[in-house]
């Protein structure tokens, strides 16, 4: 879950809103903004909601186009590549407090389980294409993630991942190989259980797709976050958190255990 790519903290959000202050003073479409610059109409609503950082010379072009004097120029000088998307800052402010992180993934493993060379080869497989600094940017963010295993107090983590995430050899079979030993390092933590959902189930709680759990600080509440390729949200009232809550205990009863889990990810990875 999560391809980001996106400017330093609450940047892209700004430059965004200005941007659209400006287009809509000037009475400017976006289709409008975008054959002036090279970009679709959709590229250009991305940028406005903070989802994509702009490129070339789209923020000298955009300024002069909608007179903005100047004011795109300056803010855009805070959109350096972070590897965080904008959307996804509020997920990992939530989640860097957690009591308690949940996770089923069903296409890749999580970001929180990536290796440096796996992670790099999610970011290649980014489309439309990621700039090197922007693929370092997300590496390095990706990975600071991972603290949150040892963080005290420590959270429960948990994860349900689908065995065909365990067998997709992004970056080849060898970094694939060193992701699962990962996996399995990680799996050893106190505070963690991995399981895999195999492959021959007949009846599956998961169908409607990835989804990460969060007990947030002190569990005093819960949240839900959903990402897909329409958009991202957050569920955060009743009945529809708990419904997903129970999904994702349906999900590690049908699932392996932690400890047969462990054993087909070793069966996997020997084959490698």
């Amino acid at each position: 879950m999560n391809i980001g790519n996106n400017g330093t903290p609450g940047a892209a959000k700004a430059f965004g809103r200005l941007l659209r202050f400006h287009r809509e003073r000037a009475k400017v479409s976006q289709e409008a903004l975008g054959r002036h610059t090279g970009y679709s109409k959709s590229q250009v609503a991305m940028i406005e909601r903070g989802e994509r950082r702009p490129r070339g010379n789209f923020v000298e072009l955009a300024d002069d186009l909608v007179g903005a004097q100047g004011a795109l120029l300056e803010v855009a000088k805070e959109l350096k590549a972070s590897g965080v998307a904008a959307w996804f800052e509020d997920y990992l402010e939530e989640e860097a407090r957690a009591a308690g992180v949940h996770t089923y993934e069903n296409h890749l493993i999580p970001g929180l389980l990536q290796t440096d060379a796996y992670a790099r080869a999610v970011f290649g497989c980014a489309c439309p294409p990621l700039d090197d600094d922007e693929i370092e940017a997300g590496v390095k963010a990706r990975l600071s993630r991972q603290t949150l295993f040892n963080r005290k107090p420590k959270p429960l983590i948990t994860f349900v991942l689908e065995k065909t995430a365990l067998t997709r050899p992004l970056g080849g079979p060898a970094v694939l190989k060193a992701n699962l030993l990962h996996i399995l390092h990680i799996g050893r933590l106190r505070n963690v259980e991995i399981q895999v959902m195999p492959e021959e189930r007949q009846t599956h709680a998961g169908l409607n797709g990835p989804f990460a759990l969060l007990d947030t600080a002190e569990r005093r509440s819960q949240l839900v976050y959903v990402e897909g390729q329409g958009g991202r949200y957050f569920l955060s009232e009743q009945p529809d958190v708990g419904d997903v809550y129970a999904r994702y205990g349906t999900l590690r009863a049908q699932a392996l255990d932690p400890e047969d889990s462990a054993e087909l990810i070793e069966q996997v990875a020997r084959k490698l």
